[in-house]
């Protein structure tokens, strides 16, 4: 008889996964529709020149590579889903924004339960169709124009109304594997789309060692140890977790007296996980779209000089990224837990903090342990964004470009949030055993 806190073996979840009819109807599920939007990016919009639209994909427009990776490539090569889930992220991140803002969407995510959740879960739909109507749009009237065989009215509509309804699919895909698959379903499509440029990026370093000759091979595997390094670190920090000691007062149910339980309250090193990263990458992307439309010199060689990574003036850039993610990582850490509220539940709870008062005296406690781990979590993910890409441009090792910190941080939450699914799965699998036994 299998312990119930025992976490399951190896062994035991790949049993599970090939034996149990449930848990191998969700992976068979989660595994067709990632395949099916694998399908999907390479089936190709008319009317346009996609290999110069690849050839310029590929030079110094850095918020379209930045896109790129995202879409699994799917930009690059022009398809139906090359807009892929990031609509629906952005509405996402629009309408956390929103609540902390809105009193009437917090009272929903708060106090309604599971209408109200299913009812911004409907918000962010909508603002995810008007935001893929406006990238849609904007793809097709502004950097598509110098591609396409025929420009017109005609033509903008057209590639607007394939690239939004390609969104909106992939987007019921990644519901559907929240529901019928093994979770975490928009993630796993991100995580699916990354893993997709990864041969490429392979080849092309074999390709350039192969060229480069040894003193090359040895950049490569210094390159590839720093990786290896940072996706440990990844790991450490991402399960890092600070546990502040609680006890519960003692409580009388009929003639039955409880003794004081002591528990913990578990507060996340990385609060924001990746989110700091992509606000930060984002803000810093608007100089680069602003250079698109303005047609100054002096404007684009400050911007190329400073806010380019690379560059001779890099360390402006990685300076501004830094202050950026630390900035986000306290603001989006501000958005997820407050201080206040965990004090007051804990007080109508009848629990406490051995040593600090119920009420004010616990909120500030927590806040001052939030803002230290909030600090050292935004330095982490600072160093993890800056030094693999100055490491990457001091060896002159570009094949890798794009792959940076942000991705590496999807890779690894992903797994590990994944895994940590099928577990549960498989765990629930051993109490149906236990209960027809």
């Amino acid at each position: 008889m299998l312990g119930r806190e025992k976490a399951p073996t190896a062994q035991e979840t790949f049993m599970q996964m090939a034996q149990a009819a449930g848990l191998r109807g969700r992976l068979l599920v989660t595994l067709g529709i990632l395949l099916l939007i694998r399908l999907g990016i390479h089936l190709p919009i008319p009317g346009i020149n996609r290999a110069e639209f690849a050839q310029a994909l590929q030079g110094n427009n850095q918020i379209l590579s930045f896109l790129d990776i995202f879409s699994g490539g799917g930009l690059s090569a022009l398809g139906v889903f090359a807009l892929g889930i990031l609509p629906y992220i952005n509405a996402s991140i629009i309408i956390q924004l929103l609540t902390a803002a809105i009193p009437a969407l917090e009272n929903l995510q708060k106090n309604e339960g599971e209408a109200g959740r299913r009812k911004i879960s409907q918000v962010t739909r909508y603002v995810s169709l008007i935001w893929a109507i406006i990238q849609s749009s904007f793809l097709a009237a502004f950097w598509l124009k110098p591609f396409a065989q025929s420009y017109g009215p005609i033509f903008v509509i057209e590639t607007a109304l394939a690239l939004t309804a390609g969104s909106m699919f992939v987007m019921w895909a990644s519901e559907l594997i929240t529901e019928r698959g093994v979770g975490n379903g928009a993630s796993l499509l991100i995580f699916v789309n990354i893993v997709a440029t990864l041969p490429k990026a392979l080849g092309d370093t074999i390709d350039f060692v192969q060229t480069g000759g040894r003193e090359i091979a040895g950049r490569v595997i210094v390159l590839l140890l720093l990786f290896l390094a940072t996706i440990v670190g990844i790991v450490f920090v991402q399960e890092g977790i600070r546990r502040i000691p609680i006890i519960s007062a003692r409580r009388q149910v009929g003639r039955k007296l409880f003794a004081e339980q002591r528990s913990y309250l578990p507060l996340r090193l990385n609060q924001g996980g990746v989110m700091p990263i992509i606000f930060a990458a984002a803000i810093l992307s608007l100089p680069l779209l602003i250079q698109n439309f303005i047609n100054n010199p002096q404007y684009s060689r400050i911007v190329n000089t400073y806010l380019v990574p690379g560059a001779s003036g890099s360390w402006v850039y990685a300076l501004v990224y830094l202050v950026s993610i630390v900035f986000f990582s306290y603001f989006y850490s501000s958005l997820i837990l407050n201080p206040v509220d965990v004090a007051q539940n804990l007080k109508k709870m009848g629990s406490s903090i051995p040593g600090i008062r119920p009420g004010k005296a616990t909120s500030e406690y927590i806040e001052r342990v939030v803002n230290r781990l909030t600090f050292l979590g935004a330095i982490f993910l600072g160093l993890v964004a800056i030094i693999p890409t100055a490491v990457e441009s001091a060896l002159g090792v570009p094949t890798f470009r794009g792959l940076g910190a942000t991705s590496l941080l999807i890779l690894v939450g992903v797994a590990i949030d994944t895994s940590k699914q099928i577990q549960t799965y498989v765990i629930s699998q051993r109490y149906e055993g236990m209960v027809k036994q």
